[in-house]
């Protein structure tokens, strides 16, 4: 019993984490002041990138899924919110 109960529990804080946000406003973090966080058409490496985005810009976070170990998050840019994609969770801000 003890071994259901923990993956159950994980997957309730990943769930609970990054579920389905109306408006979670979120920040472009870690990419450097050269580098751009590539907003892609779908959750993974192979969609293709629609635009880059510099440290600090300010998104709208909606679902995010897991695709081969990586945790992705669909957001548009709260300036432009028709602009939307998917970006790597591990550039966003922890708010």
């Amino acid at each position: 019993m003890h071994r259901r109960t923990i993956p159950l529990i994980l997957a309730f804080m990943l769930i609970s984490s990054c579920g389905n946000f109306a408006s979670d406003r979120t920040l472009v973090v870690g990419t450097g002041p050269v580098e751009l966080l590539k907003l892609r058409a779908g959750p993974g490496l192979g969609f293709r990138v629609i635009l880059g985005l510099p440290e600090g810009t300010s998104l709208n976070r909606r679902d995010c899924v897991t695709e081969v170990g990586q945790l992705w998050c669909r957001v548009s840019l709260a300036d432009a919110p028709k602009i939307s994609g998917y970006v790597s969770a591990d550039y966003l801000s922890a708010r």
